[in-house]
């Protein structure tokens, strides 16, 4: 009880929550939107929203927004990049299967982004 007095003092002074109260907040409210379905959070349907993104980007897919195909050059190469970033970076810590898949995502992105380009 005193420490939860001592966050709620510390919150008044700054206002701003602990990292721990932040936590709790976001976990509540993370239960009262659990009830929309959504799919699973993995690594490789991370890839995919971003391959879905630079997509969309390149003017290949809709705009979700705007329901329009429009093409950003710029955010697309750099949304590749950071794919190229997270290639670099998770090297030996993913499955075969992740690593085959975004090898193969960078690969095509790639090629469509110089032919968009060229």
């Amino acid at each position: 009880m005193a420490e939860e007095k001592d966050t709620t003092a510390a919150e008044s002074s700054s206002g701003k929550k602990s990292d721990a109260q932040m936590a709790k907040d976001y976990e509540a409210a993370g239960k009262e939107a659990e009830s929309v379905p959504l799919p699973k959070i993995d690594f490789s349907m991370f890839i995919f929203s971003l391959n879905s993104s630079v997509l969309v980007h390149l003017g290949i897919l809709d705009d979700p927004a705007t329901g329009e195909k429009t093409k950003n050059l710029a955010a697309a190469k750099q949304t590749i990049d950071i794919l190229g970033m997270l290639e670099e970076k998770t090297r030996g810590n993913l499955t075969d299967q992740e690593r085959d898949m975004l090898k193969h995502i960078l690969y095509d992105l790639r090629m469509i982004y110089v032919k968009e380009v060229g």
